[in-house]
């Protein structure tokens, strides 16, 4: 999928898809689709020595500040997503380096 809608030809963890839709039920916004790589997940906390649960809570925010438009292209970018990421976390009483 990262070849497919990225193209780039490696595996990824967690790929994000922002939507403009708006759910007609509730007229509240449809941010989009994350899609998480299990074998990556489980890499990634194996290497990383903390649990598969806190990795998924990771993905799932990491997943998340995308559909909100945070990047991580520069290292400002990537400085200001990383805090908000570790702050989500922590605040779910995961504390993790990334």
């Amino acid at each position: 999928m990262n070849k497919q809608y990225r193209q780039i030809d490696a595996p990824t963890d967690v790929l994000s898809f922002s939507s403009d839709a708006i759910d007609p039920g509730t007229g509240v916004p449809y941010l989009g689709d994350i899609i998480i790589s299990l074998p990556s997940a489980q890499r990634n906390a194996s290497n990383s020595g903390h649990a598969l649960s806190d990795e998924m809570q990771l993905l799932i925010v990491h997943g998340v500040l995308h559909l909100y438009g945070y990047d991580h292209d520069t290292k400002r970018n990537k400085d200001s997503m990383w805090k908000l990421q570790g702050e989500i976390l922590a605040g779910q009483g995961v504390h993790i380096e990334v």
